[in-house]
């Protein structure tokens, strides 16, 4: 199960957060161990892979990559922010209440593609 989902820039502002099964009053504990483990793992990285962080080994390879894929491009965090809900949809079709539900990057571009309907 993946518990949390964060998204911080190098200086640890807080982009966008997940948590699935965390209770609220845990959260913030979560928080700070998340961007303290980033921040850790930041120090002298010259590689963008040393920009992931992730707990008891588990592998980020799909969000990462489906983030620079919305982006177009390695994600700044302007560019981020302005692909922000484009990313919201990604992380909902890939974790789903905590589960790896997608790692089928053609599969979520394909999600991507689709729009509400339109009233006549």
């Amino acid at each position: 199960m993946i518990l949390a989902v964060l998204f911080a820039n190098t200086d640890g502002n807080i982009l966008i957060e997940r948590f699935h099964g965390v209770p609220a009053e845990e959260r913030l504990h979560w928080r700070s161990f998340l961007v303290k483990l980033g921040a850790d793992n930041l120090k002298g990285a010259t590689n963008e892979e040393l920009f992931v962080a992730s707990h008891n080994g588990r592998s980020a390879f799909v969000i990462t990559s489906t983030v620079k894929d919305v982006c177009g491009k390695l994600p700044t965090e302007r560019l981020f922010l302005d692909k922000y809900g484009k990313i919201c949809l990604c992380l909902d079709e890939i974790v789903w209440t905590g589960m790896l539900e997608n790692t089928d990057k053609d599969r979520i571009r394909k999600v991507m593609r689709l729009r509400p309907p339109t009233e006549a």
